[in-house]
């Protein structure tokens, strides 16, 4: 860990440095994603770091957790990877431990993956999603040509929680601060209420699991839009830790899918 900084009161920026990321590389997407090791209080493990030899021979409690955090930049020259970590308190276990991150720390992470960027063929672009979605939304923004036309819609916390992001002229960007409103209502209340411009959209559309599940609805079903014109998947879930969501995400993303295509047929 070479850098940290506080960018806003509820988000922690990390740059990541050194020579264990000399065979880093990513395939050109937006949404470039990392899985944060992170080992239990009072848990070390031995050198070389080895996590099969760890699930081979430790009790499961004693194996790291796992966090997906998006990329927000990878400068491939200076070697340098940049997370942004959304904090809230002592509430869950990336944020806490992102906000006492320390230089000179070492990191491990899985990855990264990745399936998204703006498709530039796209006669306009949509982009929708909280605080966890806002790195992959910004970096989508700033790949995006001059001349291209998007709205894009971000939900934080609060005004303060507001970034500086660089974009095209013609995007539309949106900061929609929740003010003690449930998570997920202001961003299905805007994306609902935008006047979609003419032409073929892409869309980029993830965070809280239940928002994102209205959305998928409305942009599905009463908006016509093709699931191949749409990257839309809940990063996280309101009340799961990130273990329990993971274990239920696929079920609960085949429901959807059968209740997208049941409401469709009726």
């Amino acid at each position: 860990m070479v850098r940290t900084e506080w960018i806003a009161p509820h988000m922690v920026r990390i740059v990541l440095g050194g020579e264990g990321l000399a065979s880093f590389a990513t395939g050109g997407f937006t949404d470039h994603y990392i899985k944060i090791l992170l080992a239990p209080e009072g848990v070390t493990y031995p050198e070389p770091f080895d996590l099969e030899r760890i699930r081979e021979e430790l009790p499961r409690d004693q194996w790291p957790a796992q966090r997906t955090y998006t990329v927000r930049t990878w400068d491939a020259g200076l070697r340098e990877l940049t997370v942004d970590f959304v904090v809230h308190g002592d509430e869950g276990l990336a944020g806490p431990w992102a906000a006492r991150a320390r230089v000179g720390e070492t990191v491990r992470f899985l990855g990264p993956g990745g399936a998204y960027a703006p498709d530039p063929e796209a006669d306009w672009h949509l982009l929708a999603g909280d605080e966890s979605a806002l790195p992959a939304i910004t970096a989508a923004l700033e790949r995006l040509p001059d001349g291209a036309v998007a709205h894009a819609f971000v939900e934080v916390e609060e005004p303060d929680d507001e970034l500086k992001i660089t974009a095209p002229a013609g995007v539309e960007v949106r900061w929609l601060p929740r003010r003690g409103r449930p998570v997920g209502e202001p961003l299905v209340e805007a994306v609902r209420g935008l006047a979609f411009p003419e032409g073929t959209v892409h869309a980029f559309v993830h965070g809280e699991a239940g928002a994102v599940k209205e959305l998928r609805r409305h942009l599905r079903t009463e908006r016509g839009i093709p699931l191949d014109r749409l990257s839309i998947s809940g990063y996280w879930r309101l009340g799961k830790t990130d273990e329990a969501w993971r274990a239920v995400k696929r079920e609960w993303n085949a429901q959807v899918e059968s209740e997208e295509q049941a409401g469709t047929a009726a």
